[in-house]
């Protein structure tokens, strides 16, 4: 069980990550300090909007218009380590 449990948490890492790097890529784009024109970060932005868009598109949904501001990534995070944490101490006993 301890297995299943490691891959749980190493999925969600990874899922925060590309999230993380996302927003990242979002705010480089929106400040204009990368070019999207730039095939190399053309393919970039379009994989992780690809990888993360069927995640965060439901919470976007729900969300209200808050003028530009999208905290769905930031919602959505908080929901992983939450349920992270409840399968941990739902198996484990222990957060960690």
């Amino acid at each position: 069980m301890q297995s299943i449990l490691i891959l749980i948490d190493s999925i969600v890492t990874l899922i925060v990550w590309t999230l993380i790097l996302q927003v990242i890529m979002s705010w480089l784009i929106a400040f204009n300090i990368v070019n999207t024109h730039n095939r190399f970060i053309w393919q970039i932005n379009y994989a992780l909007h690809k990888l993360t868009s069927p995640l965060l598109s439901p919470i976007q949904q729900i969300l209200p218009n808050l003028g530009g501001i999208d905290i769905s990534p930031v919602i959505l995070i908080i929901v992983l380590h939450f349920a992270r944490n409840i399968l941990f101490e739902l198996f484990l006993g222990s957060p960690y």
